[in-house]
C-alpha cells in the first residue's frame, strides 16, 4: 500500500515527507498542475460576478473556500500529513492573519473618521484628493489612506452620472503607487525592511519613478475626468448634501491610525530574540506583541469613537468580509506556486529564474521589474517580493549597493504593478467593495484589467526604458 501512494505522489509530482511531523514543502517536487486551483480562484473572480452575479453575491465565501478544499485534500493525501499540516498552519500564522489584523486594524480606524462638508466632485478636486492620499500612503500604508480618502472621494462624486473611473484612478494613485516610498506604505517594502533593507531606501532610489509615475497619473485623470465632466453638463443636486461646514469628525482615531503605523514600524525595530514554534513555524515576540495590540487597537478605535460618526460614514464591514473569504482562498491556493518559485532552477518554473539572469550571469533590472510586477498582479505582492529578493541573492547589503538597480527594480515592481488587477492588491478590493456598496457601477475584473493595461502598461514600458534598462 505504502508503494502504491508513494507511486502516485511521483506521479503527481510531490515527494513524501521522510517522516511525520512538521516537514518543509519541497517546491522542486511540484508539478505545475497544482496550480490549477489557485488558476480556478482567479477565474471565479474574474467570470463568476457576470457569469453568474447572483451565485457569486451570496456564495463566493464558499466558491474560495471550495477552490481551497479542491487543493488541499488531494495535496495532504498525496504530500502526506505532515507537510500539509506545516504549509497550512504557516499559511494561517505567519501569513494571513497577519495580513488581515492588520487590514482590519486600518479599516476600523480609518472608518470612525469622518470628513464632513460638501465636496464638489470637479476634477481639480477629485485630482487634489488623489494627491493628497498619494502622500499620506507612505505614512500611514496604502490601506489606511484609501480607506480614510474613499468615502468622502465617493461622497463628492455621488451626484455625477460617471464616477467609476474616479475609483479606477484612485486605486492606482492612492491604493499603490503612492505606497511606493516607505516599508510603511506597502507590505513588500515592510518585508524587505525586516530583511535589512535601510528605512529611507526606497524613497532615495525609487523616487524619481515614483514622482514620475504618479505625475502622469494624475495629469491624465485630470483630463479624462474634464472630459467626463463636461459632457455631463449640469450635474444634478448632489443626493446627499452635507450642510455642516469642511471638518473632521471623529478625529480621535487618528490615534488609533497612529498606533497603527508605530506598531507596525516598532516590530521591525524591536528582536527580543525570542521565538515560539508552533508545527515548525516559528513565530517571533514581536510578531505577536504587535498582532495582539492592533487588535486591542481595533476595540479601542470602536469604544473610543463618538456616537453617529460611523453611521454618517456609512460604515458596514462587508467590505472587510469580502476580503477576508476571499483572500483566504487565494492565500491556501497560492502556497505551492510560491514554493515552486522559490524552488528557482529546480522547480516548475525554472523559466523565471532563467529570464532574470542575462548570458553574463549577472541579474537584469527589466526582467526583474516586469516579473516581479505581473507576478504581483495576480499573486500577492508581499510573498512575491521575496521570491524575487532571494533570487537576486537575498543579502541586502549586496542588493543596496552593487546591485541597486535590481532591488529598485524589485521594489517598484511589486508596489506599482500591484495595481494591475483587484487582487494585486488588498486595498483594491477593499476601495472597489465599498464603492459598489455605495452604487457606483465599477468594472468587471477584466473591465478593470483593461483600463490597467491601457493606463498604467505604457507608462511601465517608459518606466523600464527610462531607469530598469
Amino acid at each position: 500500500m505504502q508503494s502504491i501512494v508513494r507511486a502516485a505522489a511521483l506521479a503527481a509530482g510531490v515527494l513524501l515527507p521522510a517522516a511525520a511531523g512538521a516537514a518543509e514543502l519541497d517546491g522542486a517536487s511540484l508539478s505545475p498542475w497544482w496550480g490549477v486551483p489557485f488558476a480556478g480562484v482567479l477565474l471565479s473572480i474574474a467570470i463568476m460576478p457576470l457569469a453568474a452575479p447572483r451565485l457569486w453575491h451570496h456564495h463566493f465565501g464558499k466558491i474560495a473556500f471550495g477552490w481551497a478544499v479542491v487543493f488541499f485534500v488531494p495535496f495532504a493525501f498525496v504530500a502526506g500529513p505532515g507537510v500539509a499540516a506545516h504549509a497550512l498552519v504557516h499559511t494561517l500564522l505567519a501569513e494571513y492573519i497577519p495580513f488581515i489584523v492588520l487590514l482590519v486594524a486600518l479599516f476600523t480606524a480609518a472608518g470612525g473618521i469622518y470628513v464632513r462638508g460638501n465636496l464638489h466632485g470637479s476634477p481639480a478636486v477629485n485630482t487634489g484628493i488623489m494627491a493628497a492620499g498619494s502622500v499620506l500612503a507612505s505614512m500611514m500604508g496604502t490601506t489606511g489612506a484609501s480607506m480614510l480618502l474613499i468615502r468622502p472621494l465617493l461622497r463628492a462624486n455621488d451626484n455625477r452620472r460617471h464616477n467609476a473611473h474616479v475609483v479606477v484612478f484612485f486605486i492606482f494613485t492612492v491604493s499603490n503607487a503612492g505606497g511606493s516610498l516607505t516599508p510603511l506604505g506597502d507590505p513588500p517594502l515592510f518585508l524587505g525592511f525586516l530583511k535589512g533593507v535601510d528605512f529611507f531606501w526606497t524613497m532615495k532610489h525609487i523616487f524619481p519613478e515614483t514622482l514620475f509615475l504618479l505625475g502622469c497619473l494624475l495629469v491624465l485623470f485630470f483630463a479624462i475626468d474634464t472630459w467626463f465632466y463636461r459632457r455631463e453638463g449640469v450635474t444634478p443636486v448632489d443626493p446627499t448634501p452635507d450642510t455642516p461646514r469642511m471638518g473632521v469628525d471623529g478625529a480621535i482615531n487618528f490615534l488609533p491610525l497612529a498606533a497603527v503605523v508605530a506598531l507596525v514600524l516598532f516590530s521591525g525595530l524591536w528582536k527580543p530574540g525570542i521565538t515560539f514554534e508552533v508545527y515548525g513555524t516559528e513565530l517571533g515576540l514581536e510578531q505577536i506583541v504587535r498582532d495582539v495590540l492592533l487588535v486591542v487597537v481595533v476595540f479601542v478605535s470602536l469604544a473610543i469613537t463618538p456616537r453617529g460618526v460611523r453611521e454618517r460614514n456609512q460604515f458596514s464591514w462587508a467590505p472587510m468580509q469580502e476580503v477576508a473569504k476571499l483572500f483566504i482562498g487565494i492565500f491556501l491556493t497560492m502556497i505551492p506556486v510560491l514554493a515552486m518559485l522559490k524552488a528557482g532552477e529546480q522547480g516548475a518554473f525554472a523559466a523565471v529564474t532563467r529570464a532574470v539572469t542575462g548570458a553574463d550571469g549577472q541579474p537584469l533590472p527589466w526582467a526583474y521589474f516586469w516579473l516581479a510586477g505581473s507576478l504581483s498582479s495576480f499573486l500577492d505582492n508581499a510573498p512575491t517580493y521575496l521570491v524575487f529578493f532571494n533570487l537576486a541573492g537575498g543579502d541586502p547589503a549586496v542588493l543596496m549597493t552593487t546591485l541597486a538597480p535590481t532591488l529598485a527594480a524589485i521594489s517598484a515592481g511589486a508596489v506599482f504593478m500591484g495595481a494591475n488587477t483587484y487582487i494585486g492588491n488588498a486595498p483594491n478590493f477593499m476601495v472597489k467593495a465599498i464603492a459598489e456598496e455605495r452604487g457606483v457601477d465599477m468594472p468587471s475584473f477584466f473591465g478593470y484589467m483593461a483600463w490597467s493595461c491601457a493606463v498604467l502598461l505604457p507608462l511601465f514600458v517608459v518606466m523600464t526604458w527610462i531607469w530598469f534598462r
